[in-house]
């Protein structure tokens, strides 16, 4: 985008919704850091972080030269890492469970093969920890045949040197029984101490956390989103020129109900600061097709037509964790005739970033997932932080920015009520 002759924005409130991550807020502070002196530093722009101070949720304030306007910015993480964490104290046996319970619901109601047309990306992350799980307990169960045999076997040769044969044999059948289920069950928390290489166990608790409910917001949830919604709502009422509420991965969807219900409860004031909505690497679709994602449907059906918001989607097929270039609405099947958001386009990883860089990053997944967040060595018109600390406001940096033509737009869901 053109640079702006006049400045638009001075100061602003940025509110980062992250997505299921148990890990404490101050990576992505630490993130932001080391990628904006990065991306500085490629861009030509001055830009650096300082303590937040006062009270309020975790966050960081940003001074910026973009342009060569200065830009004051707040970051504040809305943090839910401990209901993550909660959701995750699972054992083996009840992450299992969880796999049976989490396939039955996407396999049963069809839901499954309708995102199988969306992108084949997600849908293999999704079916990842599954195949994964279900293999490391086969390979438990052989290791633990294995270590029974060889003990039963140790058990009857001894045995037989002072007895007799029946009680050799029937010793050893005992110790086989006994070992075989102790050695599988020590494999199978070797390999799940091993998991943070693997997100095996991380993943399988991400997608069991919304198909518990059926895509339905569980109770502990909806309670934090009404404390988001209450805490974006008074940034609204400050001197800031915008509130910028970025919603990435999981994130995204919840964004989407938080500012649905401020909206619907006439919380954004007429004279205030501009309110802006940024969705990065979505997976909006794992959720608003199951059967009973009724109220996050309706939040997105409401949120697309209003002009209380401008909302942005970046997303990019080089990221296989997010539904690239899949308009949340239209493909949730709740697009209403009146349709204004989100813009949908794509951050074109294998041309914002340089083809040693791509090389690089080409087979690494997650840390693709978080390119959104990070410098590109070849920027094209998506900047994270000039979009939270630079001199225009959202709306006009994309005012003339075309969706992308290999968008999906189109209904894929089975499920489309916005009602219980």
């Amino acid at each position: 985008m053109g640079k702006m002759q006049d400045q638009s924005v001075t100061r602003r409130r940025v509110f980062y919704i992250p997505g299921y991550d148990p890990i404490h807020p101050r990576r992505y502070r630490e993130l932001y850091r080391k990628e904006s002196a990065a991306q500085a530093q490629v861009s030509g722009y001055d830009i650096g972080i300082s303590p937040k101070t006062g009270g309020g949720a975790y966050g960081w304030h940003v001074e910026a030269t973009i342009d060569a306007q200065p830009v004051q910015a707040d970051v504040e993480v809305l943090v839910w890492s401990d209901i993550v964490r909660d959701s995750m104290s699972n054992s083996i046996p009840a992450t299992y469970w969880q796999m049976l319970r989490t396939s039955w619901e996407y396999i049963a109601t069809g839901a499954l093969w309708r995102l199988m047309r969306l992108r084949k990306g997600p849908v293999i992350a999704a079916l990842y920890p599954i195949g994964a799980l279900i293999l490391q307990l086969i390979l438990a169960v052989l290791i633990g045949a294995i270590m029974g045999f060889a003990a039963g076997s140790t058990v009857e040769w001894g045995v037989n040197q002072f007895t007799g044969p029946e009680d050799g044999a029937l010793l050893g059948a005992l110790a086989f029984f006994v070992v075989t289920p102790i050695g599988a069950w020590l494999v199978l928390r070797w390999f799940k101490a091993r998991d943070g290489k693997f997100y095996i166990y991380y993943l399988m608790h991400d997608y069991a956390y919304s198909a518990r409910y059926r895509g339905a917001n569980p109770p502990e949830l909806e309670g934090r989103l009404a404390e988001f919604e209450q805490i974006i709502a008074e940034a609204l009422q400050s001197d800031v020129d915008e509130v910028l509420v970025v919603g990435h991965s999981s994130g995204a969807h919840l964004a989407v109900s938080i500012l649905a219900d401020l909206i619907r409860k006439g919380q954004v004031p007429e004279t205030g600061p501009k309110l802006a909505f940024l969705s990065l690497g979505q997976v909006v679709p794992m959720v608003s097709f199951l059967r009973d994602a009724w109220r996050l449907r309706a939040d997105l059906q409401y949120l697309s037509a209003r002009d209380e918001l401008v909302w942005v989607d970046v997303t990019a097929p080089g990221d296989g964790c997010a539904f690239a270039l899949c308009d949340p609405v239209s493909v949730s099947g709740v697009a209403p005739d009146n349709k204004r958001w989100p813009l949908v386009f794509s951050a074109q990883f294998t041309k914002s970033l340089s083809p040693e860089r791509w090389k690089e990053l080409r087979w690494r997944f997650f840390r693709l997932h978080f390119q959104y967040l990070c410098a590109f060595d070849r920027p094209l018109d998506y900047d994270y932080f000039q979009i939270t600390a630079g001199p225009e406001f959202l709306a006009d940096r994309y005012a003339n920015r075309p969706p992308s033509a290999s968008r999906i737009d189109h209904a894929v869901s089975k499920f489309t009520s916005t009602k219980s």
